[in-house]
This record gives C-alpha cells, structure tokens and sequence, in this order.
C-alpha cells in the first residue's frame, strides 16, 4: 500500500473499533428517518387535501415537495454531524503524544493530510449512501424525476467534502477534541452565515463576493437539478484551500 492508503487504512480501523462513528452513524440516520417520514406525511397529505378539492387523482411534484426539503434538512444536520466524525483526526494524535512520531515518520505531509481527510470522506460517504433507501423505497410507489435526486445527493457529497475539510483543518489547530469540534461547527456556521449576510448587503460587489463564499446559493442550486460548473469548482477549491490551510499548520509544528 502506499502512503495514504496506509494512513486511510489506519485511521478507518480507529473510526471502527471506537463506539463513536456507529452512535454518530445512528444519530444520522434516524434524524434522517425521522425528518423523511415526516416530509412523506406531509406530502401525503396535500395530496389528499387537493384530491378532496379537485375530485381528482393529484399529481405532484415529489422532487420540490419532498426531496429538496429533505437534502435542506441534511445539509443542516451535517453542520452538527461532520464537526463530531472529524474533531479527533489530529486533536487525539496530538493529545497521544504519537504526533510527533507522525511528523518523523517517512510519511510526508502530502500523505498524513490527505489520509486523514479521506478516511474520513470513507465514513461520510457510507452514511450518505445509506440515505439512498430513502427515494428507491419511494420509487416503489410514485414516479418523479431522477435527476434532481441525483444532484442533490452530489450536492451533499460536496458540501459534506467542504464542512470535513473544514472539520480536519480545526483538528489540526488543537489537542482538545471537544475545542476542536466547536472550531468546526464555528467555521461552519460563519461560512453559512455570510449567505444571511449577503442578502442583506444586497446587489452591491461586497454581496457578490460574500454571496460566492457561502455554500447556500452552490448548494440550491445543485438540489433544484441545475448542474453548473462553477458550483463545483466553489467546492473542489474550497476543499484544496482547506487542505493546503492544513498543511501549512502541520507543517508549522515541524519548526517548533
């Protein structure tokens, strides 16, 4: 194996071997369970109220009354979830004293960055996937649009890539897993927050800029089914700049 492959491997049997990742995993996915059974019920019911008021079969559109409010939903439970699966990448490494043994090792930084950040890409994608039961059970009994489910769940692949580069960047900042995880939900809620703070600014170029940053515009965007590149390279760059910010402070313990 190669270096990253052997850091990714690593960190995955530490992930597993701790009760963490599954009470994580758990608490995902039944606030996920739950907020879609709720959306389906509420669903079920225009349905029902426009059945009486039509006398007619209701045909509607699952995909704007249904799935768009579910990945709304996800995206928010990602900003407590993702701080929580990262908040110990490097915060326990450091707390370990098995830091410096990290650093002297013939691993280079490249690697130890990018292992750690794709193990815990490894989880996260697993957790989503486990979502997908959601629309196939649904397509057992009503017909939508695919596409929009599709890029909603790449919607929710990038934007979880963006919220874990954010989370390992704080891990690196600290040997407190529990600092380390408010960093986290700190740098995200602020990077979703400029989104708020751009409409307030209005058409002027500070609320371009500020509206750019955020990831709730990229985010919509991608979940109504409108598949722009520059959406994706927002979060492909915001992932980079997260790993070389990373970099740069690992790389900074090697002088101290």
């Amino acid at each position: 194996m190669n270096p990253v492959q052997t850091i990714v491997a690593k960190e995955l049997r530490s992930y597993f071997v701790s009760p963490v990742v599954y009470v994580i995993g758990a608490i995902f996915l039944a606030m996920v369970g739950l907020l879609a059974y709720s959306t389906v019920a509420s669903a079920s019911n225009q349905a029902l109220r426009l059945m009486q008021i039509q006398n007619t079969y209701a045909q509607l559109n699952l995909n704007e009354l249904l799935f768009r409010p579910l990945f709304r939903s996800m995206n928010l439970i990602l900003i407590i979830v993702i701080p929580l699966l990262t908040m110990r990448l490097f915060a326990e490494e450091r707390k370990l004293r098995t830091f410096e043994l990290l650093l002297t090792s013939p691993i280079g930084i490249n690697e130890i960055v990018s292992g750690k950040f794709m193990s815990v890409l490894v989880i996260y994608s697993g957790m989503l996937s486990l979502t997908t039961l959601i629309p196939i059970t649904l397509s057992a009994y009503a017909t939508f649009d695919w596409r929009p489910v599709y890029l909603g769940y790449f919607a929710l692949l990038l934007q979880g890539g963006l919220m874990l580069g954010i989370g390992v960047l704080a891990s690196s900042l600290t040997e407190n897993q529990i600092i380390a995880a408010f960093l986290s939900f700190g740098m995200i809620l602020a990077l979703w927050m400029t989104g708020a703070l751009s409409s307030a600014m209005g058409e002027t170029p500070l609320g371009h800029i500020l509206a750019y940053l955020s990831f709730t515009e990229h985010f919509e965007r991608l979940i109504r089914g409108l598949l722009n590149l520059k959406d994706v390279l927002y979060y492909l760059s915001g992932m980079a700049f997260m790993w070389f910010a990373t970099h740069q402070v690992i790389d900074s313990y090697r002088w101290k």
